[in-house]
């Protein structure tokens, strides 16, 4: 590693010290900044060709120098002889003025050490790029080494140099006698520029008279520098002593034979026997065949074969030479258009830019970057052109690398964003959006190219707006989200709200919908969803359009829209606009179809919701009831006893006898009260009870539990056995049937059998029967005997005629319920209100759920009527005392068929609720058993 650093660092020294002593102390470093080495050229390559820049205007440029020290070996008048020969070329160079000779920026100037001149950029020499390396640095550079020329360039190349020949022969008069590859300087663009004035010689007659070209003779004796390459030199110079614009023709032709033969020329000449070499020269030359210059392509093969004549007047000249077929080409033909492009009009350059797009996939990168690039970008200045130049600036962009466009075209391209008019060059830009948020540096894209587009959707042009909103999605995920979000969105929004054209409110909905994918979705939700509800046209496609972008948040798998927002805003905005009457039926068909999915969803979201809340309640509940089975076993058996008998009462006092009893359950408390008084020893009983409880509720737990047990706040009265009582004496209580009131009584019930009679109006607005039940069904066991009269209303009417009557058979024996005095079977009872005995949940524990009227009337007879007569065998209620089997038979035995009563629209209250039965029948088991 260490020998390479060593290496490196002599490599800089030693050019650090070639440019040093080359160039020190020359008045060209006073206005120039010399660079490192890059080529050589001139005669004998003796030139080496720095880079350089304009200290004052930082223009690139091209310093040549030669060193005095190569010619410290001649003497010194041949030192003189070779300085004046080269001062006499440059200065010659720098007094002509042409597109294909090599432009002087500044002229030659002369030091101890050096002579130095600046020119225009160069790249290297024709020689160099044909493998000519000789006065070049040590470490050529691969720019150079791996240089090939395309065919493109050859033929543009040698036509070039044709033209400058012909403007030298046909304007200036002059005949340049020494072209050769060291002299053909390619510059920056690859043009090929003729230089190496050191041995040419104008015409000795006036301008007006045919030109006359004085020749010197060959002089062996001088420095090689002093001497033209014999090699490229026409025989009539050394055999004649003659020259001619015809022996630069020679000249020419030697060269694209060496182009085309890897740099070699035709002939190779003794310099030690000029004259020798020549001869036998001449000899080849006349018997000059086609097969001999197999190397040249075939269709200037010919021409090139004119050339290398003996007799200069058989040659062509240079204006024919540029008019050859060979040089036909369409790259060529192209490249030579963009070299006069200052001389056309702009109705031609225009003409030739269109048609440009063609051409420009036929010619190699290399030569569109450095030839056609430079040309193309040089009329942004005119503003009418450049909605044609620019098509075809892009189009290179998109065969450059990201390095090549940020260096080459991207500062060309930044005056362009931000002109406004001509309009098309907007439209261009947005087409090629892709490409320059693809290749532009993000600095860039920020500071120039968004906001092109910004602008776009600010533009009074609706054409603008419309194409604007139709590319924005083909690069939206080019765009970084703060920009999107800050300034992108909010424009297209405006753009959307108050735009008075419906194709740019549509198009803005539907660029919203195809962009929604690289947004958040909380963004969405919060911003988009809803400047929906904003927009004020109802047009069809404009509400097709909200549809679309609810649809695509709905359904996207990464944004989504949550149940409260479906509920409380989509749903509500959506359903709306569903019935407008624009809409037609596939329209409307596409609203139904979005609106059910979304209450699809909505309603398995919220049901999946409640199923998980029940089950935690659930889970919370078999806790609870865990931890009040650890209690003493005496208490838990009487807090459920006295639950499942209230609920037996509850459903046989306000479903079966009354069905219209109020609600309150304190109510019905005082009113059971008032009906039965507890003797002293059951309050004594039940004080103790509660002493007993409040010592539970005050011990502390044996286990520790991971819920704490509820326990009821205030213990209350334990009232099971005085209803049991009170059941007793209501069986044995005769029946009567005076004038009832409006509200539904319990009769009295004779000792040798239950009758119930329910033979007093119904007030329709206490009792609310629409509660499931068949009008037609009706019950008839064996053992509960119930005439019915057909023509009798059951429940309602005025007269007590028809009284229906239900029997059940007497018990045996009632021991069970013989605390209570039973008065004689004619005594009237007095007429009281029936026992609702909802109020003992709060007694006994918390309430159980209930059973609606309608959940009962689906259920089978015979579990309809078990929660009202208990199952067999259950000890204390007996079968004798309720009856036998009860069977369920007709629907007309309960005489319901019919009856106005049933009519739903009598009845206005909510629907009486009943406690199930199931489980408070098992719970008596579990009591009495």
């Amino acid at each position: 590693m260490e020998s390479m650093l060593n290496k490196l660092k002599s490599t800089v020294t030693k050019v650090t010290a070639d440019v040093t002593s080359a160039v020190m102390g020359n008045p060209v470093t006073r206005e120039f900044d010399v660079g490192r080495h890059i080529a050589s050229g001139g005669n004998g390559l003796a030139w080496k060709i720095f880079n350089g820049t304009k200290k004052s205007t930082k223009q690139e440029v091209a310093v040549f120098v030669f060193d005095k020290k190569l010619i410290d070996k001649y003497q010194k008048f041949e030192k003189d002889q070779i300085i004046d020969s080269l001062k006499r070329g440059v200065q010659q160079l720098t007094r002509l003025r042409h597109p294909r000779l090599l432009t002087v920026q500044h002229p030659l100037e002369e030091s101890r050490d050096c002579l130095a001149f600046c020119t225009e950029p160069v790249f290297a020499s024709l020689a160099n790029v044909l493998g000519n390396w000789e006065n070049l640095p040590s470490s050529i550079s691969p720019d150079i080494k791996d240089y090939k020329l395309y065919d493109v360039e050859t033929k543009y190349g040698l036509l070039q140099v044709s033209e400058g020949l012909s403007f030298l022969h046909s304007s200036v008069k002059m005949v340049h006698g020494n072209v050769t590859p060291e002299n053909i300087i390619l510059n920056k663009s690859g043009a090929w520029k003729i230089m190496g004035f050191d041995f040419c010689v104008s015409s000795s007659n006036p301008s007006e008279q045919e030109p006359k070209f004085l020749c010197k003779e060959w002089d062996p004796n001088l420095p090689s520098l002093c001497l033209p390459n014999p090699e490229y030199l026409a025989p009539e110079y050394i055999l004649s002593v003659s020259c001619e614009t015809a022996s630069d023709m020679y000249s020419l032709g030697t060269v694209i034979y060496a182009v085309f033969n890897k740099g070699k020329p035709i002939f190779e000449v003794n310099k030690q026997d000029i004259y020798k070499s020549f001869s036998r020269q001449l000899d080849q030359l006349s018997r000059l065949r086609s097969s001999s210059l197999t190397s040249i392509p075939e269709e200037v093969r010919e021409h090139v074969k004119l050339l290398l004549n003996v007799t200069p007047t058989v040659r062509p000249d240079a204006d024919q030479m540029t008019k050859i077929p060979f040089f036909d080409d369409v790259g060529a033909v192209t490249l030579q258009y963009f070299d006069t492009l200052f001389q056309r009009d702009n109705l031609q350059k225009s003409q030739f830019f269109k048609g440009l797009p063609k051409v420009l996939p036929k010619l190699p990168k290399r030569v569109i970057v450095q030839r056609i690039l430079p040309c193309l970008t040089s009329e942004f200045v005119n503003p009418d052109m450049v909605p044609f130049v620019l098509p075809n600036v892009l189009l290179i962009a998109e065969e450059c690398t990201k390095e090549e466009y940020v260096k080459l075209i991207l500062p060309e391209l930044g005056p362009v964003f931000k002109q406004q008019e001509p309009i098309q060059i907007l439209l261009i830009f947005l087409q090629k959006m892709d490409l320059l948020l693809t290749k532009t540096p993000p600095d860039e894209i920020k500071n120039s190219v968004l906001p092109m587009v910004y602008r776009a959707l600010e533009a009074p042009s609706i054409q603008i707006q419309e194409l604007c909103l139709n590319i924005i999605p083909t690069f939206a995920n080019l765009i970084d989200y703060p920009s999107m979000k800050n300034a992108l969105i909010p424009r297209i929004k405006n753009a959307c709200l108050q735009t008075s054209s419906l194709a740019v409110r549509v198009n803005s909905l539907v660029c919203l919908g195809k962009i929604l994918e690289y947004l958040d979705k909380w963004f969405v939700l919060d911003d988009i969803l809803p400047f929906l509800q904003q927009i004020p046209s109802k047009e069809p496609a404009v509400l097709m359009g909200i549809l679309g972008i609810y649809k695509c948040t709905f359904t996207h798998k990464k944004l989504g829209i949550t149940k409260e927002q479906l509920a409380g805003k989509v749903l509500p905005h959506l359903i709306p606009l569903s019935i407008e009457n624009n809409l037609n039926l596939n329209q409307f068909s596409s609203f139904i179809a979005v609106i059910k999915e979304m209450l699809s969803r909505l309603e398995s979201e919220h049901r999946t919701k409640l199923e998980q809340l029940h089950m935690m309640q659930e889970q919370q509940r078999s806790l609870d009831i865990g931890n009040q089975m650890s209690a003493p076993e005496e208490t838990n058996v009487a807090h459920a006893g006295s639950q499942q008998i209230d609920k037996v009462f509850n459903n046989i006092g306000a479903d079966l006898l009354t069905g219209g009893e109020s609600e309150n359950k304190e109510d019905g408390l005082q009113n059971k009260q008032k009906r039965a008084s507890l003797t002293l020893e059951e309050k004594q009983k039940l004080a103790k009870e509660q002493e007993q409880a409040q010592k539970l509720k005050s011990q502390q737990p044996l286990k520790p539990q991971p819920h704490t047990p509820i326990v009821p706040i205030k213990q209350t009265k334990d009232l099971t056995d005085t209803l049991m009582d009170n059941m007793t004496s209501l069986s044995s209580l005769s029946v009567s049937t005076p004038k009832l009131s409006a509200s539904s009584t319990f009769t009295s019930v004779p000792s040798t059998g239950l009758s119930m009679m329910f033979s007093t109006p119904i007030d329709n607005t206490k009792r609310n029967l629409t509660n499931g039940l068949n009008a037609n069904m009706g019950f008839q066991t064996s053992g509960f005997n119930m005439p019915v009269n057909p023509n009798q209303n059951f429940f309602s009417g005025t007269s007590t005629a028809g009284v229906t009557t239900m029997t059940l058979g007497a018990a045996p024996t009632l021991s069970n319920y013989s605390s209570l005095s039973v008065p004689s079977a004619g005594v009237k009872q007095a007429q009281q209100r029936p026992t609702d005995m909802s109020a003992l949940n709060n007694l006994f524990g918390p309430q159980k759920p209930k059973v609606s009227m309608n959940q009962l009337s689906q259920q089978k007879p015979n579990q309809w009527l078990s929660q009202f007569v208990p199952p067999p065998g259950s000890p204390g209620l007996g079968n004798a005392a309720m009856g036998t089997q009860v069977n369920v038979i007709g629907q007309t035995a309960f005489g319901m068929q019919g009856n106005p009563f049933f009519n739903p629209q009598n009845f206005a209250q909510p629907p009486t609720t009943m406690t199930s039965s199931g489980s408070a029948s098992n719970d008596l088991k579990d009591l009495f058993g």
